[in-house]
Parts: C-alpha cells; structure tokens; sequence
C-alpha cells in the first residue's frame, strides 16, 4: 500500500499547487482566426521577455497568471502572423491574421537543436499537426510516402515500412524510427512499429524526416534516414478530441468480397493548475487484410529465390509458389532412389549376413525384364524379403533405365490465405504525466502499448498474431538539456510462420521421406509401363497426396492449431519472444555558457536483453544481454554576419564484441540571399550488426539460419566439421545424377565473424523561397558503402562425421543446410537526387510536387545488394484546407517506376504504378466538428509494392472527427 499512498500524497501536491495558483488574479481572453472567427487551438501566449505562459483551448480561449496589469503577451500559432499586445483589463480579445508559412518552419533533428528549417544542414522535411489533420490518406504513416525520396512497403493494412535512399524493405535496418526520443525498433523482431502499435494519429504534433545518413546524431542504423515522431503536449494541446472513421475495401477484388474498415480513435489532455498536466489517448482499427496469392513458381535456394517463368503446380513437379507453402520441401527424385536403393540393399545384406546382394541379383534381369521376370526373380527369395524386394522394384528400375533424370519435385502446398491470420486489428494505447517544476524544468513518465495482429514479409511470410509491445519513459528536461531513460518490451503473442506452418501440416500427415518415397515409386512405375512424363507424374502425385489434410476440414484445422502452437524449434511454427531494451541518454546544450560557439554534448547507454527461449537466438540456457555505449558532441558557427553556419559533429559508439567505432558529420550552410540557403555536407553512418545479424538461431525450411557472433565457430563446430557452399554442394549432387560422382567439387565456407556496415556520403542541397509563394528544396548526393552484412548459405553432412561428407551431402536428406551472416569485401555506390516544390496560390490554393531519383552503382556480377528502390519516383499534389469558411480538399498523385525486387523471401520484378489519395471536408465550427470523405487507391487500381506482398486495392471511409 505504501506506493499507493505515495501516489495520493503526490496528486494532493499537485492540487495544492493548483489551488494556489488559481487564488492569485488571472488574465483571461480569446484568441480567433481573423479570417473565419474561428477559436485557435494551442496557439502560444507568453509574458514577453520571460518563459511564463500558457496555451489557448480548442475554443481559442485561455488563462495565464499574470503579476500586475499591464501586462504586454507575446502572441503566437503556426500559419498566422505573431502579435505583441499590452492588456489593461483582465479580458482580453485577439484576432490572429493568417499567414504563408513557407520555410518558416522549425526544426529540431537536424541539428538537435532548434533551427528554421531554410537553414538546415541536410535535407530534412516536416510535417506539423493541421497537415495530418488534411492529409489525403487513412493514416498519417501512409501519408508520410507523399514526402519526396520515401518508398512505402505494404506488407499488409498495418504493416508499413518507410524508407529512404535505397534498400527499400520490410523492416529496413538502415532506417531509424524515433517515438518522443525511443527507438522504435523491435528489439528481437527488428522491425519498426511505428504503425503496428504506438502513437495514436491523434496524438501526432509533428514529424520530422531526415533523408540520409544520421548516424552522428542518432547512433547504429541511420545509415540511410531517421524519422522522428513527436506526441502532442498536454499543457498545449488540451481538451477532448474523437475521431470516427467507417470504410469500405476489397472492391472489385478478385480474392474476397467486399469488407468493412473501422478505425476509431480518441484522446483527452487537461492541464490541471498551471504545474500538472495528463493526457489519455486511445486507438482501435479493425479490418479484413489485403491477400497476398502471387501464384508464380519460384526457383529456391536457401539465400535468396528466383522465378521460372511460365511454371505453374500443373506443368512444374518441383512446383514453388510465392505465397504458397508447404512446397518449399523439394527433391531429387534420383537422390530419393539410391537413397532408398541403398537403405533396402543394407538391410537385406544385414538380415542374410552379407549372403544376399539384391542390387546384383536385379543386376542378372535385362533393362527391360517383364513383370513375369521380375516376379519370379522374387518369388525364389526367402518370404521375409519379398515385401522389401518388391518396393526397390521401380527404384532400381528407374535408376537403371534413367527415366529419374535430374527432376526434382516438391511437396503440395498450401494457399496463403488458408494458413495466415487475416483479420487485421491495432489496439494503441498511451497515456503521460507531465509536471512543471520550475517554468523551465519538465517532468514527464509516457507510455505507450498496443497490441495487434498483422502480417509481414521477411525470409517468410510472418503471421504477427495478437503481437504486443510496451515502451515506457522517464524524462526530464530543461531548457538547455534533457535525462530519458524508457525501455521496449517485446511481445510475440502467438505468432507464427507461414511456411513452416505449411511444412508441418504436411509431415503430420505424411513424412518427407514416406511422401517422396512414394512420388518417386509411383512414377518410376508409370514411366517404366510407357507413360508419358506428364502422365507420370500427375499419377505420382495423386498417389502421394492421397488422404492429404484439405483446407477446411476438421483434420487440416486440427493440425493447423497444432502448427501454431507447436515451437519452432520442435519442427512447429510459434516462434516465442519476450526480449527488451532498456536505453539511457543525456543532452546539454552549452550555448549560453560557451559563447564563441554554440556546443552540444550528448551520451547514451543502452542494453539488449534477448529472450526468445531457443526460438529465434541461442538462448536456450538463458537471456543474452548486449551492452552498447555512445557519446557526441557538436559545435556550431555562425560567420559573416549569419551568411556562413558551419557544423561539425563526431559521435564515438562501442558495442560488446566490437571495437570503437568513430562517426564524424561536417556542414556548411552558406546564405546567397535571403530566405534561400545553399547546404553541403560530408556525413559518415554505420550500423551495427542487428540483434538477428549477431545472435540468430533460428530453424527455418530451407536451413538453419545463425548469426555472426565468433560463438557460433564452437557452438556448431564449424572449426572441427567443415561446411562446405552450397553451390559447390550443386554441382556435386549433379555430378552424381549424371553419373561420375565427383567429390572434389566439393569447397568448404569458412565462418567469419560479422562487423558493422559503413557509409561515407556526400551531400549538396538548396532550399529557398523563390518568391514570398513559391519554395523550391533540391538535393543531390553520392554514398559508398563497405563491409555489407551479407548472408552466405553452407550444408554439411547431418552425420556429424567429416569423413563421410561426401557420402551424407549426395542426398538433401543426410545433409543440414546452415545460413550465417558476413561481410562481403566489396564497396558500392550509390547516388541520387531529388526536388520538391511548393506553390501557394490566392484563396489558399497549394500545388506541391517532387520527383527524386535512387540508383546503385558498380554492383559486381553476382552480388546481391537488396537495394530494391525505383529509379523514379513522383508526387503531385492540390490541395485548399478553405475553398469556403468550411469545405476543403487534398488531391494526391503518387507513382514509381518498376523495380526488379531482391528479398530473402524472393526476387522478382514489382511493376510500375501509381495511385490517387484524395479528401473532401467540411467543418461545422459552431460545433468544432468536421466530416471528412476519403479515399485512398482512389481508382481501385491493385497493386504490389514488394515481392511476395499483398496486392493493395482502394480503401473508401467517411469520418467523423471532434476537435482534431
């Protein structure tokens, strides 16, 4: 009881001090749109010449403790015109006159320090609170693909990645994503959450997107761009706000009929005494998911896939759909033959003491030998033996006439759509104290947790079911500094893998080796009788798929559950993760102290604690903790009387098991007239090996993938029983088929540990107003890269005996598949540019637009860079937030050029298109009310924007919103 008790005494404080407060005199007024008579939300009124102030309601209006009349307020809002007044009564009235706001906007991230954002030293754009209210898309994290130089991936309707300057994917380790100052990133997981769970669209006040590489500030992974994700302030932002939103999606789709779209939000902020303030917000998006059934066959291996054109299940036996599982399981049909040619010849030589040699003695009948010969060859051997004599019988045959060739088959699959969760949900949370404890010192505990369920492509095709994650934070800040200290709890729920979903549903019903077994007997025999190759295997296969578990039934459902609640690690599909973060960071601004240059000193600690329980790390004797520390410092000067700022910045970060590693960044701002600046840069980034890259250990269909730690040398025994590539392992497995076994073909891999990735990138940029109505932002820069993390696909014999690797590696059924994570030696370039423009007509009108361009430079043949970004890319936008006092618009084009998509899970070409967002609003300000109709995919045109990903059609809502 006693911290309950704690917790009253400290909220009786906080009403004392409020109480207090309210018995001193107070100014009272309200403050409008010039314009339209509306109130103004949060717009700022301070004492001038001191840090006292307040914020005005929803309604405009507001209350400041003041000491004595007249009092001169400084008067402030985005998109309106400042105003200095004295008030001599205790009411007073203000009307704000609205304004363009071109590049007058400020910034923080670039520099972490507050800057207008026509001075910023790197290319950074952002987006405030009033465009996320007008924004032409369902969600403010789709909307933010509108901004130049950002690809978008839909993996499913609430799993989206953002990402910029190349290496476009799920989950992109190269992208850093921050929430209130907390790394988004999951922490076993490796992905971004920034809209599966955590802020509410609600609670959104602004997002900054810096495009480039960050590390300097920012830390491991902002090799290619931070977004920084701010939550609206209580003291400001106060009152009640709700949002309503109904929808319609699936139309004219091929996969599902028409489906509902919910997504209902909520949030409520009251400040209590000019010293305490708490916010409450509340989000929940219900939906059937976009369905992902790209049918075309794909050629496999362990690494990365490529496709075989024209291959369907009916023309194809080795058969390997993109979203179909379960197929993945492939072999050789001759492989399967001397495999079970040779287990029959062990076991009749074992039972007859060495007598009895059936190969030799098949070797006595002719090629062709009739039924009648064959029988009576069997019917001469002792009884016990004729059944096992009998089974070899079309092997032998097979292998000896050569009807196997190199065929290999796999395994029927199964349809995404029948093993995936796609009743899509997100339940967001979040709730803050906030505390004032002098006017310029703030105390604040924020949390935020959602749960949801959703889907997304990485090596597979991952079901995230009823995910959950935590992230909770202390701050303190001051003017000139900031103390946080928050940790990320992970939460797997019960997710699970398609493919192995698939592969198990399969085995309980029939084993790989009894399935097999059977195709290949079958059609031997077919083949032997003069049946056609086609005819031969449709009977193989409806021999061995006979009795199989069918989508639908009582045993498929059945085993379905029993996949999903089986371990990964037991040959299941639930994979189980409770891993968390716990970071520490610091930040003083020496500017008022040092006064030649402005200073800012910054560093962080933060630990990984790992916890899946064998099922993704090798964990299994307990928590893996990774210790990272990190340090900055940055100066700043300005020169020729504000012509020339230069920046300059290192930041020293050490993780356990790597050595120091330095990131410097220098800037040069130079002002060539006013209101239009000219940037350069030179800016190094790293990224540390992620928490998969460095400790994975996780069972998949295709082989075991491991991390990079030196560990995994002795953990697996590389050092004592070699592996060897697995294209060398090709062509020996080829040599065997054509019938000259050639174990020299054979080379060993040798395991390297893994190291960070590095960047070094060249930046030139102008942003400027061309006239008070036009803003034009180009860029152009070139980056090098170094040491890729790359993964590397091995197999040794499953014996555990070196000396028998030629034997165990002839067949995939004596042989285990290993995929561990390198660097490759080889340096890339990349290079783009981009441009954005903005045009402010009379009456409110807006026309936006940009177009940016990525490529990849001196790739060597063979090496996969997983670079996956559009050569062109474009926006074009309309918009009037007031054609009239209440009706609005925003229009928005998006299109990009195709690209040939590399992916652990698959490659292949992603066509060029483009799609239309629009919204149409109407405010009802006597009630503070609007009604917004929208569209996103306006014309309903399905498309994929990766590999193996949904095909994404129009989604159609109205919403009804109250003080947004």
């Amino acid at each position: 009881m006693r911290p309950l008790k704690q917790l009253f005494a400290l909220l009786n404080l906080f009403f004392i001090f409020s109480a207090a407060a309210q018995a001193q005199s107070n100014l009272t007024g309200t403050i409008k749109n010039s314009e339209t008579g509306e109130g103004i939300n949060a717009a700022s009124v301070t004492i001038a010449g001191t840090t006292t102030g307040t914020y005005s309601k929803p309604n405009g209006s507001f209350e400041l403790k003041v000491g004595a009349l007249p009092a001169k307020l400084v008067i402030s809002s985005v998109g309106f015109e400042t105003q200095e007044i004295t008030a001599t009564a205790a009411t007073v009235q203000v009307s704000l006159v609205p304004k363009s706001v071109l590049g007058q906007e400020v910034v923080v991230s670039a520099s972490r320090m507050a800057e207008r954002i026509l001075e910023s030293p790197v290319t950074i754009d952002r987006v405030n609170s009033t465009a996320i209210k007008n924004m032409a898309a369902p969600n403010f994290y789709e909307a933010l693909s509108n901004i130049k130089g950002v690809d978008l991936t839909t993996s499913s309707l609430t799993f989206r990645t953002l990402s910029t300057r190349g290496f476009n994917g799920s989950g992109n380790l190269r992208f850093n994503q921050l929430v209130d100052g907390m790394d988004n990133q999951a922490p076993a997981l490796n992905f971004s959450v920034g809209n599966v769970v955590g802020m509410t669209e609600m609670d959104v006040d602004n997002v900054e997107l810096l495009s480039g590489a960050s590390s300097a500030l920012y830390g491991s992974g902002g090799m290619n761009g931070t977004l920084l994700m701010t939550s609206k302030n209580p003291f400001k932002y106060q009152g009640l706000s709700v949002n309503i939103k109904q929808g319609v999606m699936h139309l004219s789709d091929p996969e599902s009929k028409a489906k509902p779209f919910y997504d209902w939000s909520m949030r409520w902020g009251q400040k209590v005494g000019e010293r305490f303030a708490y916010k409450l917000a509340v989000s929940y998006m219900k939906a059937n998911d976009w369905v992902a059934n790209d049918t075309r066959d794909l050629n496999r291996n362990n690494v990365i896939s490529s496709l075989k054109p024209g291959g369907t299940r009916q023309n194809d036996p080795n058969y390997d759909g993109v979203n179909v599982f379960g197929d993945e399981a492939s072999a050789s049909m001759a492989s399967i033959a001397q495999a079970y040619q040779a287990q029959t010849r062990a076991g009749i030589l074992q039972a007859t003491g060495g007598a009895l040699d059936i190969v030799n003695l098949f070797n006595t009948l002719p090629p062709n030998a009739t039924q009648a010969q064959i029988g009576a060859l069997i019917a001469g051997l002792p009884a016990p033996l004729r059944p096992s004599a009998t089974n070899l019988v079309p092997f032998y045959f097979g292998l000896r006439n050569g009807v196997y060739g190199g065929q290999l088959v796999s395994r029927t699959g199964y349809n995404e759509k029948d093993l995936v969760n796609y009743d899509a949900y997100s339940l967001k949370t979040s709730g803050g104290l906030y505390y004032k404890i002098t006017d310029n010192i703030e105390a604040s505990l924020v949390g935020y947790w959602g749960k949801g369920t959703s889907v997304y492509t990485g090596a597979d095709r991952y079901s995230l079911l009823n995910f959950r994650i935590g992230q909770f934070k202390a701050e303190l800040k001051g003017k000139n500094w900031f103390l946080r200290g928050y940790t990320t709890q992970e939460n797997s729920g019960d997710s699970y893998t398609a493919t192995t979903a698939a592969l198990y549903i399969n085995r309980q019903w029939r084993s790989d080796a009894d399935w097999f077994g059977l195709y290949s007997g079958t059609y031997a025999g077919a083949k032997l009788q003069g049946a056609t190759d086609d005819a031969a295997h449709a009977a193989a296969r409806a021999a061995a798929d006979a009795g199989r578990y069918l989508p639908g039934t009582p045993a498929y459902d059945s085993a379905l559950a029993r996949a999903k609640n089986t371990s990964i690690k037991d040959g299941g599909a639930k994979f189980a993760d409770r891993s968390s973060l716990y970071h520490y960071e610091g930040q003083l601004n020496l500017s008022d102290q040092i006064k030649f240059v402005e200073t800012i000193l910054g560093a962080s600690y933060r630990v990984y604690s790992l916890n899946s329980g064998g099922t993704i790390f090798a964990d299994t004797t307990g928590r893996i903790k990774i210790n990272e520390y990190g340090s900055y410092v940055q100066l700043q000067k300005r020169l020729f009387d504000d012509i020339l700022k230069l920046t300059g910045s290192v930041r020293f970060d050490k993780r356990d098991g790597y050595k120091e590693h330095f990131t410097p960044r220098a800037s040069a701002v130079v002002r060539v007239a006013q209101d239009n600046n000219i940037r350069f840069s030179f800016q190094t980034a790293y990224r540390f090996p992620s928490t998969q890259d460095q400790w994975i250990n996780l069972n998949t269909p295709g082989s075991r993938l491991i991390g990079g730690d030196p560990s995994f040398i002795n953990y697996f025994g590389f050092n004592t029983n070699p592996v060897y590539t697995s294209e060398s392992v090709a062509a020996y497995r080829g040599s065997i088929v054509s019938g000259t076994p050639n174990p020299t073909l054979l080379k060993q891999a040798q395991f390297t540990s893994v190291k960070p990735e590095r960047m070094n990138s060249f930046e030139l940029g102008y942003r400027g107003l061309v006239t008070k109505e036009l803003l034009i932002d180009v860029y152009g820069y070139r980056s090098q890269f170094k040491d890729f993390i790359a993964r590397v696909a091995v197999a040794r014999g499953s014996s555990g005996n070196p000396a028998n690797a030629a034997v165990d590696l002839a067949s995939p059924f004596t042989t285990t598949n290993y995929s561990f994570v390198t660097n490759t030696d080889v340096g890339v370039t990349s290079y783009g540019w981009g441009i954005g423009v903005e045009y402010r007509f009379n009456r409110g009108y807006v026309l936006g637009g940009n177009l940016s361009s990525d490529r990849l430079n001196n790739v060597p043949t063979g090496f996969i860079s997983f670079f996956n970004t559009p050569k062109y890319r474009f926006n074009v936008s309309i918009a009037n937030e007031a054609i009239t006092k209440n009706l609005g618009f925003n229009l928005v084009y998006r299109w990009q050029d195709k690209v040939n998509w590399e992916g652990t899970f698959g490659s292949g070409p992603i066509p060029a298109y483009g799609t239309l967002d629009g919204q149409v609003s109407y405010k009802f300000t006597h009630i503070n009310t609007s009604i917004k109709l929208g569209a996103s995919n306006l014309l309903n045109k399905y498309y994929s924007s990766a590999f193996g990903n949904p095909m994404v059609g129009g989604l159609y809502y109205i919403s009804l919103g109250y003080n947004l």
